[in-house]
This record gives structure tokens, sequence and C-alpha cells, in this order.
């Protein structure tokens, strides 16, 4: 079971994470986001770095130029891209890293239909709740009605995100979909907005591990 702790601003926790054998880590680079890194972590600060889990950015229909850009300042591995981006930006930007496609999703949403234009140019999807403002930035704290995806074919590894918490572990252990990959947690595991507690990432993970 993969792990991608999102929403991350801190070279120390970025180390912590490392140390505590997370997957994926992820950097916002969404300026409306209060977990928003670009402000609080250097390039300088992660460059060069011998890290084992992977460096994700994330995005919200930002101009490719500006995503080509942070790939190359920070040395990420992969984009997320959570906004409405077509599919000919995923895969132009799939030359250069691994693509996640995020997709919000609202009530009775057609999971086949929604991921269909994006089958054969990204690497992962992401599901996320959607909220009023429509969840682009994440970390909401709730979830949506993951029995959408177990009803779906995907055909795809794809992220279970939105709302997930320490008390879900065994809500994920029983989740089953053959394409399901990861989960990719965030605000319940915060003490302020882009500060995670160490702690309760350590005790997820053991309890979903077991």
């Amino acid at each position: 079971m993969n792990i991608k702790v999102c929403g991350i601003t801190e070279m120390k926790q970025v180390d912590q994470l490392d140390g505590l054998d997370i997957d994926f880590v992820g950097f916002i680079f969404h300026s409306g986001s209060p977990r928003y890194v670009g402000n609080k972590l250097s390039t300088a600060e992660i460059r060069g770095r011998d890290l084992d889990l992977k460096k994700v950015g994330v995005f919200v229909n930002a101009d490719i130029a500006d995503v080509l850009e942070a790939i190359d300042d920070y040395q990420l591995d992969a984009v997320q891209l959570h906004g409405d981006e077509l599919p000919g930006i995923c895969e132009d930007l799939s030359t250069e890293v691994e693509v996640i496609k995020a997709f919000r999703i609202r009530g009775d949403e057609n999971i086949d239909r929604l991921v269909a234009p994006y089958d054969g140019v990204c690497d992962y999807y992401l599901f996320d709740s959607a909220t009023g403002n429509g969840g682009a930035e994440g970390g909401t704290g709730t979830q949506f009605n993951w029995d959408l995806l177990i009803k779906a074919r995907i055909e795809k590894p794809f992220f279970l995100s939105g709302g997930i918490g320490p008390e879900d572990a065994r809500k994920i252990r029983e989740f089953r979909h053959p394409d399901f990959f990861g989960v990719d947690i965030n605000s319940r595991f915060e003490t302020a907005p882009g500060v995670k507690d160490m702690a309760k990432i350590l005790q997820f993970r053991q309890s979903l591990r077991q």
C-alpha cells in the first residue's frame, strides 16, 4: 500500500517522511492554498537531496511553463494536475515526469466516462472530494462515496484522497479494487496548515500495513 503525504512545506518534514518509509511527498504550487510551498521551501533546500520517496508537485490549471520550471527547480519526480487540465497538457508533461491526474468527485459521477480521455496520457489517477469551491486545493477534510470506484473499471493505478484520517486505516484495508494503488493524506494529519503530525502518520502507516 503506497502512501502519499500532501501539503508539505518544510524540508525537515520531508526528511522525516523519508525516514518513515513514505512513498510520495506532495508540494502544492497553487498560490491560493494555505499549504502553498513556493514561499516556504526554497529550491536550494531540496535540490540534490538523496531521497527514497518521490517528490510530487501539485498544480491547479497552471501554465505549462511554470510547471516545467518547478520540475527543474525542485527536481520533481511527478506532477499532480488537480484542476481542469486537458489531456494534451498531461501528454506534454508525461515526457518529462510521471503524471497524476486528479478528479474531484461530485455526486454519482460516472468514473469510467470521467477518466476515459486521460487513459493514454498519464500514469496515475487520484480521486478527491469536491467542495463548493470546486475542491481544487484539496485538503477539504471530507470524503466522497468510494463505492463509485468499486463499480468502475478504471484500469489505471489510482490514489484515494479526500478526508482520510488516522481512523480510516481499517476502512482502507477493506477497500477492494484491482487498480487501487495508494492513499493520499493531508489536512487530517496536521497541527497547522502545511505542518504534519508525524506521530499520527507513523501510527497510520503501521495500521495500514498490518
